[in-house]
């Protein structure tokens, strides 16, 4: 940035320099050319009498440059005219060639006598193809450079000042993108390292705060899946360890000959039985949640008689609901069509009356209604069982989560039930609620769009 500004600056006063010299100096030696053409036109008028001399002294008297007339241009070339001591040339040879041709020159150079620069015009007089004469005219550069000396210093102290304010803006530009940037840098080698806890505190608004905010946005969330990671993994683990360890103690105790009794050894081995089979229950479940959680998993979807699938599952608990003397009210609305998959919405219904079989007391009721309001078909499932505390609502339907954490996994809950329920919801576009009353009981509902059939 400081190299890029020192350039900048740097062709600035160049530039500004070769302007002067292009426009001012040039104009100065264009006066020099024009005053020389009215004294040769005073001279092809009037020739060498008083009206030449007295244009010659007023031109002297009335303008910044020396004028000198002579017959002889030879004079010219030997030194100042009338100044024998000299012998430095005010033209060369060359130059006094075009003077013979009758060609107007130009130059700068040390003047002989002064010792110092100047701007000098030199004017053929002719006589057809014969040179008579020259008008030279001349004036120190310091005259052509003095009036841009106070500008020149004025144009570097602002250029040296200009310089350090660019200077000053480009550290700060700098600082507003880099240290973000550095700072980004450090957080993502932390995040590299398993650590999604730092975070960047931008300051300022613009695309490079709007970048640091979105890369907080991603550390949050990694962090948020890193914990729901690991707590899955804790939960998963706590799972299978409990009915493992079960299963490998029986097992163990019955092969070492521990338990004689035929009457207490059929008791483990359907302890184990029952521990095996609510392994693979857990299994399944993780299984379908993993499935269910992944964008890409495909819904058959099709048209369904809603009333027809809740039929079909409440038959397969009917033996559940003999043993426990429960009474099941169903009120279906039989015209009730709607589009879904129907193996993942019997799943939905099972995991559902699995619950409300299971904390509703003996010889109460669950009662399953299902009809159509404003195009939609609303599922209810209520029960009158234990309920759920308020407090527990909110997070009921997360992985693993239980209310009551060992009454549950004696009667068989894995945690994973809800969950389960929750993801094929969101995949057929519906909404669940729930609501609940500790000791009163639990009433779910489910809303899908009714499919509608053109006539």
């Amino acid at each position: 940035m400081a190299v890029l500004s020192i350039c900048t600056v740097s062709i600035g006063i160049g530039l500004t320099f070769y302007l002067y010299q292009t426009f001012y100096v040039d104009n100065q030696r264009d006066l020099l050319l024009l005053q020389g053409r009215n004294l040769e036109k005073v001279y092809e008028e009037h020739g060498e009498g008083e009206s030449l001399q007295s244009r010659l002294d007023w031109s002297s008297e009335n303008s910044d440059a020396e004028v000198i007339f002579t017959q002889n241009p030879m004079e010219l070339s030997a030194s100042l005219p009338y100044d024998d001591s000299l012998r430095e040339s005010l033209i060369s040879f060359e130059e006094r060639q075009k003077l013979l041709r009758g060609e107007t020159v130009t130059m700068v150079r040390k003047h002989p006598m002064f010792d110092q620069d100047i701007l000098a015009v030199a004017i053929p007089l002719l006589d057809g193809e014969v040179l008579e004469g020259a008008i030279f005219l001349y004036k120190p550069l310091e005259d052509v450079y003095g009036p841009f000396e106070g500008i020149r210093y004025i144009l570097a102290g602002s250029m040296v000042l200009l310089l350090f304010l660019v200077i000053w803006m480009g550290r700060k530009i700098a600082n507003q993108l880099v240290m973000p940037l550095k700072k980004m840098e450090m957080v993502s080698e932390k995040m590299a390292g398993g650590d999604f806890s730092k975070r960047i505190y931008p300051s300022s608004s613009d695309e490079v705060g709007s970048l640091a905010e979105s890369f907080n946005r991603l550390a949050k969330y990694l962090e948020e899946e890193e914990s729901n990671r690991r707590e899955f993994l804790q939960n998963v683990s706590h799972e299978l360890r409990t009915p493992l360890s079960y299963m490998r103690g029986y097992t163990e105790a019955i092969m070492d000959g521990l338990i004689q009794d035929e009457e207490e050894k059929e008791k483990y081995i359907r302890i184990t039985h029952q521990e095996t089979a609510r392994l693979s229950r857990l299994v399944n479940d993780l299984l379908d949640l993993a499935q269910l959680e992944g964008d890409s998993y495909p819904m058959n979807l099709e048209p369904i008689p809603f009333a027809q699938l809740i039929y079909d599952v409440v038959e397969r608990f009917k033996l559940r609901i003999e043993q426990k003397r429960i009474s099941i009210i169903l009120q279906l609305d039989e015209e009730a069509i709607i589009e879904g998959d129907a193996d993942r919405l019997e799943q939905v219904v099972s995991n559902l009356l699995d619950n409300a079989i299971r904390y509703t007391h003996e010889a109460d009721q669950i009662l399953i209604n299902i009809k159509q309001i404003n195009g939609k078909t609303v599922l209810t499932i209520s029960d009158t069982g234990r309920g759920i505390p308020k407090e527990d609502l909110e997070n009921i339907m997360d992985r693993f989560y239980r209310v009551q954490k060992s009454r549950t996994r004696e009667e068989g809950g894995s945690g994973l039930g809800l969950a389960v329920v929750k993801q094929i919801i969101q995949k057929h576009n519906a909404e669940i609620n729930i609501q609940s009353e500790a000791g009163k009981g639990t009433s779910v509902m489910i809303e899908f769009d009714t499919m509608i059939f053109d006539e």
